[in-house]
């Protein structure tokens, strides 16, 4: 009786050490890039805050960054500096900008550089 030869299945040691080792990367990536977003979200958050307060547009360029950084200080926002927030006031009119840059080492020289412009404009110009 004269039976097929066997094939060989499943993966070399080789492949699945390629494989883990991708995963790793990626699993190392989000890792690394989950907690910048999530920050970001807090600046959002502050920014939509700021814009929901009643009568913030009467309220002065110096009492506008005092109420963000009371927020980012709760909640431990340390990428956003002074510079990083413009308030132009008009009268009634009121618009902050914060436009900021995070960079987060990878592993060796290899970085990820994330850039975040968030914007709200409060009463008529």
């Amino acid at each position: 009786m004269n039976l097929p030869p066997k094939h060989q299945q499943g993966l070399t040691l080789i492949s699945m050490a390629f494989i883990l080792g991708l995963i790793a990367f990626f699993v190392l990536l989000v890792l690394k890039i989950a907690p910048i977003y999530i920050d970001h979200s807090k600046v959002v958050n502050a920014l939509a805050a700021i814009e929901a307060t009643t009568d913030i547009e009467t309220k002065s360029e110096h009492e506008v960054r005092a109420s963000l950084d009371k927020r980012f200080n709760m909640n431990y926002v340390y990428d956003v500096t002074k510079d990083d927030i413009k308030v132009t006031k008009h009268g009634n009119y009121l618009k902050v900008e914060i436009e900021y840059e995070t960079i987060v080492k990878i592993f060796g020289n290899l970085s990820v550089l994330a850039e975040f412009y968030d914007v709200i404009e409060v009463g008529k110009e």
